[in-house]
C-alpha cells in the first residue's frame, strides 16, 4: 500500500517538475509552499589552497522548515569541473529544490545572485586553464595563501562583480517576487553535458548543517551564526563566518539577471581534465 501511495505522490509532482527550468542532473528533490527566505550577507572566509573552488551557502528544508547551509570552499570531484550550485523554482503553488551539480561548464541556477562570481549566470570567480585553476582577484578572499594564477575582472556587461550580491537577496526563481529568469540556448545545451553529483564532503556538509538548531530559519530569522565555512563540515573551524547585516537603506528585489557567464579574454576549456583529485577535508 505504501508503495502505491509513494508513486501516486511522484506521478503528481511530475508535471510541475516538468514546468521548471531543466537543469541537467540537477534533480527536483522537495517540493513545498512556503517561500525560501531572503539570503543572508556574509564575508567568504579564505582560501583553503589551490585548486579549491567556492560553493555558495543556500536555505534547504528539513523536517524543521528552512535551514541555512553554509557557504563552503570545495575540492572539486576532478581537475576541469566547475560547481552550477542548486537554486529554489516556483510553478504551479509550490517551490521546488534543483540540486547543484559539477560539469566543465556553470548551466543555469535560477539566475539567483548568489555572491562570490556567481552573479545570476555563469560564474566570474575563476577558470580552469591547463589544470590550474585561475582565480578573480575581484571576488575571492585568498587570505595568507599563496596563489600563482590570479587574474582581476571587476566588471561584466556593466556590472560590479564585487558588488552583485548588494543588489538583491531574493534565493528563489518565478513567482511572485522571484527572479525572472529562463536558461538561455547555451544554457540548455550545457543542461545535456555530463555532470557529477556534489560530493560525499558536501553532502556531509549539509547533513550537519540540518542537524544543527541554530542554523534553522526558526530560530537564526534568517541570519545564521554560521553563514560561511572555511571547508565543508568544519563549523566550528577558524575561520567560520556569521552573517552580516546589510547596509542601510539596502533592500532586497528582483532583478535581471546579466548575459553571458565566461571570464574575458581566456576561456574555461571546453571539457574537463581525467586527472583525478582526492576529496579530504
Amino acid at each position: 500500500m505504501r508503495i502505491f501511495r509513494r508513486l501516486f505522490v511522484l506521478l503528481a509532482l511530475l508535471p510541475l517538475a516538468l514546468a521548471l527550468p531543466r537543469a541537467g542532473d540537477a534533480q527536483v528533490v522537495v517540493s513545498i509552499t512556503v517561500a525560501p527566505p531572503p539570503l543572508p550577507v556574509y564575508v567568504q572566509p579564505p582560501l583553503p589552497g589551490p585548486g579549491w573552488i567556492w560553493a555558495p551557502g543556500y536555505w534547504a528544508w528539513g523536517p524543521y522548515g528552512y535551514y541555512w547551509v553554509p557557504g563552503t570552499w570545495v575540492r572539486p570531484p576532478r581537475v576541469g569541473l566547475l560547481w552550477t550550485p542548486g537554486y529554489w523554482g516556483w510553478a504551479n503553488g509550490i517551490y521546488l529544490w534543483h540540486a547543484g551539480y559539477w560539469g566543465a561548464h556553470v548551466g543555469f541556477y535560477g539566475g539567483i545572485n548568489y555572491g562570490f562570481g556567481y552573479i545570476g549566470a555563469g560564474y566570474f570567480g575563476g577558470f580552469w586553464e591547463h589544470g590550474a585553476f585561475h582565480y578573480n582577484a575581484a571576488v575571492n578572499n585568498f587570505g595568507g595563501v599563496h596563489v600563482a594564477n590570479i587574474y582581476r575582472q571587476t566588471t561584466v556587461n556593466n556590472i560590479n562583480i564585487a558588488r552583485a550580491a548588494a543588489v538583491t537577496r531574493v534565493s528563489f526563481n518565478g513567482g511572485s517576487g522571484g527572479i525572472a529568469a529562463r536558461p538561455t540556448a547555451q544554457e540548455e545545451g550545457f543542461a545535456r553535458e555530463p555532470h557529477v553529483a556534489a560530493t560525499a564532503l558536501q553532502q556531509r556538509h549539509a547533513t550537519m548543517a540540518q542537524a544543527n538548531p541554530a542554523l534553522r530559519f526558526s530560530a537564526n530569522h534568517g541570519r545564521p551564526a554560521i553563514a560561511a565555512t572555511a571547508r565543508p563540515a568544519a563549523f566550528g573551524a577558524h575561520g567560520a563566518q556569521p552573517h552580516h547585516p546589510p547596509p542601510r537603506g539596502q533592500r532586497a528585489g528582483a532583478q535581471a539577471r546579466p548575459h553571458g557567464g565566461q571570464p574575458p579574454h581566456k576561456a574555461p576549456p571546453k571539457g574537463g581534465g581525467d586527472h583525478q583529485r582526492p576529496e579530504h577535508d
